[in-house]
């Protein structure tokens, strides 16, 4: 997945608006290869394995996008069903598409194992719970983490799990879970902070609006960004709110690529091209007539473009010596035309 890459690798997160439909959910598979997504998640659940049938209080959702329902009702409509995976990940094989997929119950990376993905990612909602992690760490293969509504001790907790697997191919994810997100809440100064700590990639998993966020994060070196998708909001989807439509994919795949390239190597590099310019650079030409023998003062030079005259950090250098010879105005002074 992040072979030879020198930008954010840019996943396309499906969720749920697939709209129960397996060929809509290949269809948006394909859309975001496409559109420029460098790899597609999805996510592999059931209610029943995410949550119980019950109408207590603390099952039932309130307020924002998903009010009024229960998370057994919003689940059992947003599940990519694992009758799926297979299909899924046999055409993705087949068109070059890179596919992975977040977990929520170990008969669910049991499903993923036999449609044969091959990257783990942790939901923020699940990073606490450490016997998930583990089992897909036991697979062997790389693995993504999103870090909202962690504590740092929780994300210390779910790496050291990874790390004693053995998997040294890891990405954490800085995550502002709300939906959709405030892009003032965000604390993107985690990105780097991340790597630094767990020594490993770090990047965004986004459920802002727009791209700004993504461009920022570039900036701050993150190897991944992570966003929902959808073809068009109009056809719905449980998370097509928040979720990109084909033109912000594109153009976040472009804006990303140009912030990348533009943040070079870490010190001061002049490029080839730069060297030419600087000859129109300021130098010290003379502004008056100085006959040989007249001693060199101020009233004589200015620091003027172009740069074809002396460095005008070297005037002290030459100032009250006598010229060798008559030198006249609107020339380039050298250090060679004084004794």
């Amino acid at each position: 997945m992040y072979k030879n890459k020198k930008m954010p690798v840019i996943v396309a997160e499906l969720s749920g608006n697939h709209n129960g439909s397996l060929n809509r959910a290949i269809e948006l598979m394909e859309l975001a290869h496409e559109c420029g997504a460098d790899a597609v998640k999805i996510q592999t659940y059931t209610e029943d394995s995410l949550t119980l049938d019950s109408d207590r209080p603390e099952f039932k959702l309130e307020g924002g996008l998903w009010g009024g329902q229960t998370y057994y009702e919003l689940y059992k409509k947003a599940k990519t069903p694992r009758e799926w995976m297979k299909p899924l990940f046999n055409h993705a094989k087949a068109h070059g598409i890179f596919l992975f997929s977040s977990p929520f119950s170990y008969e669910d990376v049991d499903c993923l194992e036999e449609a044969g993905c091959p990257v783990y990612k942790i939901a923020s909602y699940e990073l606490n719970d450490i016997g998930l992690i583990d089992y897909c760490a036991s697979k062997g293969k790389p693995m993504v983490m999103s870090t909202g509504l962690a504590t740092l001790e929780e994300i210390d907790r779910a790496v050291d799990v990874v790390r004693k697997s053995g998997i040294e191919d890891l990405t954490l994810l800085h995550c502002e879970s709300r939906y959709p997100a405030d892009p003032e809440k965000f604390n993107l100064n985690s990105i780097p902070y991340l790597k630094e700590r767990y020594q490993c990639r770090s990047g965004l998993s986004n459920h802002a609006i727009g791209d700004e966020l993504d461009i920022a994060a570039t900036a701050l070196g993150a190897d991944m960004i992570e966003k929902h998708f959808t073809d068009d909001k109009k056809n719905g989807g449980v998370d097509s709110a928040f979720s990109m439509e084909m033109n912000d994919l594109i153009k976040l795949v472009k804006d990303c690529k140009m912030v990348a390239k533009s943040l070079g190597v870490k010190g001061i590099h002049l490029q080839e091209d730069e060297y030419p310019m600087r000859a129109g650079r300021r130098s010290i030409y003379l502004v008056q007539d100085l006959k040989k023998g007249e001693i060199l003062s101020k009233e004589h030079v200015r620091s003027v473009r172009p740069a074809l005259g002396l460095e005008p950090y070297l005037l002290n250098e030459v100032l009250g010596k006598k010229a060798k010879f008559d030198l006249k105005e609107k020339t380039p002074l050298k250090q060679d035309d004084f004794e």
